[in-house]
C-alpha cells in the first residue's frame, strides 16, 4: 500500500492554506517544514501544540518533520552544542505531534571529513532514540551523503540511520537512476517525490523529468509512503532551506496550482502503475 505525504508549505505559507491543499487533494500526512513564517525547528511548545490541534481537527497527521537539521558546514565556526539543542528541541516537537521521524542531512563542507560526520550522526541517532523518534537522512546536493557513494558509507557507518531517496536530487548531482535505485530505492524509508530534467536542470512534474518515479513506483512491494515536494515555483521560505537557484520548466498562477499539478501527476502515475485509491489515502495494486 502507498500512502500520500506533503510538503503543504509549497502550496501556502498559512496553516488553514496547507490544510486546505492538502483536504483537496485527498492527502491526510504531512511533512511539516514551515507554517505561518517559522521553520519547524523554530517553533515553542505552545506554537506545535497550536498547530498540532488544527490539524487534528482537520483529519492530519504529522507523518515527519521536514527539518532543516544537518544543514550547516563543518568549516570555521561550526557549532556543536547549537547543533545538539536544535535536535532536543526538533524531538520535543516530534513528541508533542505524536511524529517519530525527522528528515535529517549529512552537512556542508563535510567531504573528507567521514569520522567527524560519523561521530555528528551517530549520536544524533543515539539522543534522538532518547525521544522515540528515528532520524531520516536525505540526500542532497553539497552535503556528505550527496551521492550513493557516500549514502551507502553512512548506511554502513551509522548504525540506526534511516534514509529518504530523492530522485532529483541524485540527478542534480549527476547520479543517472540506473545508479541509485537499484543500490538505494528498495532499502529507503519513504520516498520525495520530485522530478528534474537532466540537461537543464528544471524543475518539473512527476514523471516530466528524468528521475525515472515511474520505475520507483513498479519496484515498491511493501508499505510506504511518498511525501510531493513539488518544486514547481519558489515559495515562501525556500530561500531559508536551499543555498541553490531553483529552476522551473513551468509557470503557475498560484502556489496552490503548482501543489494541486505536482499531486496530479504523481497520482496519474500511479494510476499508469496499476494503483488504484481504495480507502481513504490508501493506494494499492489493482
Amino acid at each position: 500500500m502507498i500512502r500520500l505525504c506533503a510538503f503543504a508549505d509549497e502550496a501556502s505559507p498559512s496553516l488553514s492554506g496547507q490544510i486546505a491543499a492538502l483536504k483537496r487533494n485527498g492527502i491526510d500526512l504531512i511533512e511539516l517544514r514551515g507554517v505561518d513564517g517559522k521553520n519547524v525547528a523554530a517553533l515553542n511548545d505552545g506554537e506545535a501544540v497550536r498547530i498540532k490541534n488544527e490539524l487534528d481537527a482537520a483529519g492530519i497527521r504529522v507523518w515527519s518533520l521536514g527539518s532543516p537539521y544537518g544543514k550547516v558546514s563543518l568549516g570555521k565556526g561550526f557549532d556543536e552544542e547549537a547543533l545538539f539543542a536544535q535536535l532536543h528541541r526538533l524531538c520535543r516537537t516530534a513528541n508533542i505531534f505524536g511524529c517519530d521521524k525527522i528528515r535529517v542531512f549529512s552537512f556542508y563542507d563535510a567531504y573528507g571529513k567521514a569520522d567527524e560526520v560519523e561521530r555528528l550522526l551517530t549520536g544524533s541517532v543515539a539522543a534522538a532514540s532518547e525521544y522515540g523518534v528515528r532520524l531520516y537522512h536525505e540526500n542532497e546536493k553539497d552535503i556528505y551523503g550527496d551521492v550513493p557513494e557516500r549514502v551507502l558509507e553512512l548506511r554502513r557507518r551509522v548504525a540506526g540511520l534511516c534514509f529518504v531517496y530523492d530522485p532529483a536530487n541524485y540527478i542534480q548531482c549527476g547520479v543517472s537512476p540506473d545508479e541509485s535505485i537499484p543500490a538505494l530505492a528498495a532499502s529507503s524509508g519513504y520516498f520525495h517525490i520530485k522530478d528534474v530534467i537532466a540537461e537543464t536542470g528544471e524543475l518539473v512534474p512527476a514523471g516530466d523529468g528524468d528521475g525515472d518515479i515511474a520505475r520507483i513506483l513498479d519496484g515498491i512491494n511493501a508499505d510506504i509512503t511518498l511525501t510531493v515536494e513539488p518544486h514547481l515555483s519558489v515559495f515562501a521560505g525556500y530561500s531559508d532551506i536551499d543555498r541553490h537557484e531553483m529552476k522551473n520548466k513551468y509557470t503557475f498562477k498560484s502556489q496552490g496550482e503548482a501543489f494541486d499539478t505536482a499531486v496530479g501527476a504523481l497520482k496519474r502515475l500511479l494510476y499508469k502503475q496499476g494503483y488504484r485509491i481504495g480507502g481513504k489515502n490508501e493506494w494499492k495494486r489493482a
